[in-house]
């Protein structure tokens, strides 16, 4: 199949596949004649991985080692729990600066009653914030 009919079943656009391609997270396929890339039911597994794997946010480094691993049945899953582990770690990090952030920004929103940006509470917070 070609790149186009890839990124329909896959959901991943053309230029994000080419990206994946570049980086060496989905192996380079191959190509005719015509130049054009032809994609097997493998890049087709392989590639709803990636974009699963993306959609949990588990970086592209992580991603590569996973499709990795997977080529080995028999390998243990130590790497595979690592990284999920990790990730974890990241979202619950992320969760907590996102908790900071949304409890800053409640408190500057009810920081200003001014009607005047010369008497803007708001504006004067995030000038003088370190």
């Amino acid at each position: 199949m070609k790149i186009s009919e890839l990124a329909r079943i896959t959901q991943v656009p053309a230029k994000t596949i080419r990206y994946y391609e570049s980086v060496g997270l989905l192996t380079a396929p191959t190509r005719e004649a015509n130049g054009y890339r032809y994609y097997n039911a493998n890049d087709v597994e392989t590639l709803t991985f990636i974009r699963r794997c993306r959609e949990l946010n588990i970086p592209i480094d992580d991603i590569k080692q996973l499709v990795d691993v997977k080529q080995n049945p028999q390998a243990s899953c130590a790497t595979v729990d690592n990284i999920i582990v990790e990730q974890l770690i990241r979202v619950r990090q992320m969760q907590r600066e996102l908790g900071q952030l949304e409890q800053t920004l409640s408190e500057l929103v009810t920081s200003c009653d001014s009607e005047k940006i010369q008497d803007c509470c708001i504006l004067q917070s995030l000038h003088s914030a370190v």
